[in-house]
Formats: structure tokens, C-alpha cells, sequence
């Protein structure tokens, strides 16, 4: 108890006035934010002895001519010091969340300015007090950098997007003007001090995109969508605007808006751990979640259905997903997926293709204990969401994955929602795919098992850019947001020198071991078993190894990691740790202290690593076995384009 009182008085203490601007400090102190003393609401943040943010002006612009920003006449100001703490439904970092930050809330007339400044970053939003609803004209966040950072940077050509980006590294001066960028954008220095933009608590109102700007970036947001066109004859998903408000928000005047969250690292371990999305999003809005289950899923799409020594003909057809079933049966994955394909059209997913027996598939499916997960373009489901998803419960599905959604008007966010509601009331997963990042939704209906909003290794089918470079720079950057469907998995491993571009029998840059450790390393409560049953049945050892790994986790520390370089971290489900690590294209060894072990117990690790070989056999790997305890060390030796997975089970 004296302990928390002294805080509460520093944090108190922290509330300073100089000339009546205003700092409000995080609780360890090291980051600070002033409220500078004008007539407009205005901003500047700095961490440690650094300046990240010069300028920082929100304003919110509402039709009926109210504007949120002017605080000349602020009523008061209150500063305290809040603990907070929840248990995560389907934990992706930590199961039990435990956080503290100091909140100043600045009220005025017609809204509320809440501020939040916790140990690892700063998050805003506006509240507000208007009556009956509201069109909002824009919401700006003006931002001046105060350094030249180096961003990377995933950019978008306009606001009809799948978001799935590549991080482009350079510095902001190099920006041209009017670049648009996606969320979570990072900013880095040379002294390993990080700023990461993105938002949360993201319902009823657009996306939120970045611009550049001559001093930094500013706001950008989709227009309100009043008209879309209609679909040209053969096409089923390229859907085109052809008329937008002059707002971005029809809304309720009396709500809470979504936060603008800048996660703030002092070294790159802390960017992977940060996990101010989910806390700052809202509870569980779900009364009964016992049904919902994390798991595998064998993936059918990525091999396209390449299956050998069977006497049937493969395809999208019963037999072909009765072996997935057996798959997966066999190997105790709780899922397989029918991808596009299985339905009558894309546009008709009321009814399967005439090769597949639903009842037949799901009766079968159900006695094996495997689920099945159905694959649907947005449209169809916006259309007929009620009747779709009556009848895949119905059938005995357990959840759908929606494909080329591309917007992100507020439309569209609400029909996240609206889906997610729905499909919680039918017992269904929602796996998200060609569309926005996660903004904390997932938070409130965790039935969302998943997004995509990712380059993953569907890419491979078609270009060459899914490198052990991008894998490691992956977490750093869109994993921040949250879980990414990346899909792993793939046993035709081989380097750049070796690697070939193939659509129907896709391959995958870097090591096998190096596949097997994105399963440690990427959050992904879905996760995919990318490759075919045939390959995998023949890496039977490999398979077996992948089939331990769990898809949702109670702690997560970071050891050692490098933007784009090198990820080491340790995760725990229950008793058992998992150990992983992936590298760039180059070789690394890193020596490991064990003390995240339980300091009584002894743990046998199974670890599957590159093989003395793999630098020019990529396929080439070895999995080693033996005892260990909290006092000891090991040694993990990544070969180019490499990775490292152990298993430390108590004895």
C-alpha cells in the first residue's frame, strides 16, 4: 500500500504548469507529453532526453460546424493515475494483462480530450457530448516530426486497399509529398528509440491512413461511400466507388471516437511486446465465449490441392476434403478450410459445387472431431449474412473466411462489426481476409480469430519478395497492430539461388526450420498448415513437430531482436515454453540463458533447428532432444535465412 501511494503522488506531481502549458509523465517517468498552452489543442511528445513528436494538433470538424480542438475555454483539467488490469479470451501475447498509465482528461464544451501516457507510449481520442447524430467532415492529426526518422514504410496507392505491404526503409525526408501510408507505420532513430502509429478502438467510423506532409504526416481517411458501381460482367470482387459524401462519419454525437496510439519503443525488443492495441480497446462484448476455440487449419488454396498416392482424383471435391479431414484427424489439427472453389459461384455461396456432399463432408468432419471453415467473398455475406449464416451453422460449419473486403470506409468497419455479432450468435469464427488491420475489435468480439492485412506466403505463388528480410521485419511492424494470418508452413524450402516462382506447387525462401519458427514467432490464433497433405505426410517428423505448437499464449519475452535482422523471444502456454528465432540472410548464433524456466522443475526440449547443411539445402534440418533447467544455457545457431524452434515441456 506505500508503495502505490508514493506513485499516486509523483504521477499527481507530474501535472506541471509552466506558463500553463501542461506535462503529464508516464508513470516511470521517461516519457513525457506537453500540452502546449494556445487557443487549439496542440501536442509534443518526447521519450528519455528525445523529442519524437515536435508538433502533434488533433481536431475534430463536425458538418453542423462544431469543431473539437479549441480550448481556450476549457472547463478543467484532471490528471490520475490509473491501474488497470483483464484476463485476454484468446491471449496472443500475454493471458493475464497487468498495466498502469497516467490519464489527463481535458473537458470542454462540447467534447472531452482523454490522454493516456503509459511506460510504452501515448494514445488520444476525443469524446463527445453533441446531441442526436452527427456528420463528421474530417478528423485531422497534424504531425510534425522532430527528427528525420527512418520510417518504414508500407505504402498504399490509394484508399481501396487489401493492405498487404511491404516496408520500404528510408528516411522521412525521402517521403514524397502526398505519399499515403498504412498502419502501424514505424519510425526508428540511431540511438534504437521507436515511435509506432496506428489506432484502436475502431467501431462506427473509417479507417485511419497517414499522408505525408513537408514537416511529417497528417490524417487521411475514406469518405463516407453513398454509391458503389456495379460489378462488369465476370467480375465478382473489384468493386468501384462511384460516389462518396463530403464526410467521413454519420455517427452518433454522443460516443466515445477511436484512439490515435503511438507505441514508443527504447530498444527493438519492446516493439514486439508492445501490446497497447488490446488495451486500450474495449471489453468483451460476448456473454457466452466457451464455444470459442483457438487451433490449425489444414489450408487448401496455398498447394491448390496437390495431393498424391490416393486413388482419387484431387480437387474440390469430397474425397479431396475427407483426406484434409484425415489430415488433420491424424495429426490433431483442429480445423480444415475450403477455400474458393467450394461453392456453386463466388457469388453464390448458399450452395457447395456439385463435387462436394456438404451433409456427407460435415458428418464426416464431425466424427473425426475436425471443423470445417468456409471460404466467402464480402458481398454475399453483407447481402444475406443472416440467412448465410443460419445455414452454415446449420450444416455444422465452425467458421468462415471473408475475402477482398479492400475497403475501409465506415460502411465497411460496421459490417466488421455487424458480421462478427452475427456470427458469435451462430457459433462461427470470423478469419478476416483482404482487408484492414486489426484496431482492437477483436478485443470485444474474440470470435474474430484472425486477419490477414498481411504480405504473406500466398505471395510466393507469384513474385519473390517473401524473404527471410520480410519475415523479420514482420513483427516489428504490422504485427503490432495485432494477429496476422501469414499462413506458414511450406516444406519446399530453398534459397534465393534455388528458388523458382511456382503458382500451382509454390515454394518458400529461407530454411525448414526457419518455416517452422514463424509458428513461434507470428501471432496467429488461426493458424495455417500452408502446404499440402502429401508433403506433409512425407516430413512426417517435421509435421509431427509442427503439430505441438500452439496458436494462443499466456507470456511472451522478448530476448534479443533487430528490425529486420533477427527475432529471438520465448513464449509459454501453461507449463510449457517455446523458444524461437529467425534470421535475415544472415548467419547468426546467439548464447541463451534459461532463467524464464520454472526455477524447480526439469524440462525435457525437443527443438527442431538448420541442419549443418541447410545454408545450401535449405530442406536440411535436425531435431535434437535432451534435458535442461533454469540453470542452464544453449546455444542457437541460425544459418542463413534460418530459424529455431524448442519445445520445453516439464518432466
Amino acid at each position: 500500500m506505500k508503495a502505490k501511494i508514493v506513485l499516486v503522488f509523483t504521477i499527481l506531481c507530474s501535472l506541471k504548469l509552466f506558463a500553463q502549458d501542461i506535462e503529464i509523465s508516464s508513470p516511470d517517468g521517461q516519457i513525457t507529453v506537453t500540452i502546449l498552452d494556445k487557443d487549439t489543442l496542440s501536442l509534443s511528445i518526447q521519450a528519455g532526453n528525445e523529442e519524437l513528436i515536435e508538433k502533434l494538433v488533433p481536431q475534430m470538424k463536425f458538418k453542423n460546424g462544431k469543431t473539437f480542438g479549441q480550448i481556450k475555454n476549457r472547463k478543467k483539467v484532471t490528471t490520475k493515475l490509473v491501474n488497470e488490469s483483464y484476463e485476454a479470451i484468446v491471449p496472443t501475447k500475454f493471458k493475464n494483462v497487468e498495466y498502469t498509465c497516467t490519464t489527463s482528461t481535458l473537458k470542454c464544451k462540447d467534447f472531452d480530450f482523454e490522454l493516456r501516457v503509459f511506460n510504452n507510449g501515448v494514445a488520444y481520442r476525443f469524446i463527445s457530448h453533441l446531441k442526436g447524430n452527427v456528420l463528421v467532415t474530417n478528423e485531422e492529426m497534424d504531425i510534425t516530426l522532430a527528427q528525420d526518422f527512418t520510417c518504414y514504410l508500407p505504402e498504399e496507392k490509394s484508399l481501396i486497399s487489401h493492405f498487404e505491404n511491404y516496408y520500404e526503409k528510408l528516411k522521412v525526408s525521402a517521403i514524397k509529398n502526398k505519399t499515403i501510408a498504412a498502419l502501424p507505420t514505424l519510425f526508428t532513430n540511431n540511438k534504437g528509440l521507436s515511435l509506432s502509429i496506428t489506432e484502436s478502438d475502431l467501431f462506427d467510423y473509417p479507417n485511419l491512413f497517414l499522408e505525408k506532409t513537408a514537416f511529417g504526416f497528417q490524417s487521411l481517411f475514406p469518405k463516407y461511400v453513398l454509391k458503389t458501381q456495379a460489378l462488369e460482367k465476370g467480375q465478382d470482387r473489384l468493386e468501384a466507388v462511384e460516389k462518396e459524401a463530403d464526410y467521413i462519419a454519420k455517427t452518433n454525437g454522443k460516443r466515445s471516437f477511436p484512439w490515435r496510439v503511438f507505441m514508443i519503443s527504447f530498444q527493438d525488443e519492446e516493439i514486439i511486446s508492445n501490446n497497447l492495441v488490446q488495451q486500450l480497446a474495449r471489453p468483451n462484448e460476448l456473454k457466452d465465449v466457451s464455444w470459442i476455440q483457438p487451433g490449425r487449419v489444414a489450408w487448401d488454396w496455398w498447394n491448390a490441392n496437390n495431393i498424391g498416392n490416393v486413388n482419387f482424383k484431387s480437387g474440390l471435391n469430397t474425397e479431396t476434403y475427407k483426406h484434409y479431414i484425415d489430415f488433420a484427424a491424424d495429426f490433431g489439427l483442429e480445423y480444415i478450410i475450403l477455400d474458393e472453389g467450394w461453392s456453386a459461384t463466388t457469388l453464390d455461396v448458399s450452395k457447395p459445387n456439385p463435387d462436394i456432399n456438404m451433409e456427407v463432408l460435415t458428418a464426416y468432419a464431425k466424427k473425426k472431431n475436425v471443423g470445417i471453415i468456409l471460404w466467402s467473398l464480402w458481398r454475399p455475406l453483407d447481402k444475406n449474412m443472416e440467412e448465410l449464416l443460419s445455414l452454415y451453422e446449420g450444416w455444422g460449419v465452425k467458421g468462415i473466411k471473408v475475402d477482398f473486403i479492400q475497403r475501409a470506409d465506415q460502411y465497411v468497419v460496421n459490417f466488421y462489426e455487424r458480421l462478427a455479432k452475427s456470427a458469435a450468435k451462430h457459433h462461427l469464427l470470423v478469419d478476416f481476409h483482404g482487408g484492414m488491420k486489426p484496431s482492437g475489435m477483436r478485443k470485444a468480439y474474440p470470435n474474430i480469430i484472425n486477419y490477414e492485412a498481411v504480405k504473406g506466403l500466398e505471395n510466393n505463388k507469384w513474385e519473390t519478395k517473401i524473404t527471410p528480410h520480410h519475415d523479420a521485419l514482420l513483427p516489428f511492424t504490422r504485427m503490432t497492430a495485432g494477429v496476422l494470418d501469414y499462413t506458414p508452413g511450406g516444406m519446399d524450402n530453398a534459397h534465393e539461388d534455388n528458388f523458382a516462382v511456382r503458382f500451382y506447387r509454390p515454394m518458400t525462401l529461407g530454411t525448414r526450420a526457419h518455416q517452422i519458427a514463424l509458428y513461434g514467432i507470428y501471432e496467429a490464433p488461426l493458424q495455417m498448415f500452408a502446404d499440402s497433405p502429401t508433403n506433409y505426410l512425407a516430413n512426417k517428423e517435421c509435421t509431427t513437430f509442427m503439430s505441438k505448437i500452439p496458436t494462443v499464449w499466456d507470456d511472451t519475452i522478448v530476448l534479443q531482436a533487430v528490425i529486420g535482422e533477427y527475432v529471438l523471444l520465448a513464449r509459454r502456454k501453461d507449463t510449457t515454453w517455446y523458444l524461437a528465432a529467425i534470421t535475415n540472410d544472415k548467419s547468426r548464433e546467439f548464447t541463451v540463458n534459461l532463467s524464464f524456466l520454472a526455477s524447480n522443475k526439469t524440462y525435457q526440449l525437443e527443438a527442431i533447428e538448420d541442419g549443418v547443411n541447410s545454408n545450401s539445402i535449405a530442406t536440411d534440418f535436425k531435431i535434437n532432444t535432451s534435458i535442461k533447467s533454469v540453470k542452464d544455457t544453449i546455444t542457437v545457431k541460425l544459418n542463413n535465412g534460418g530459424g529455431y524452434l524448442g519445445i520445453f515441456t516439464q518432466k
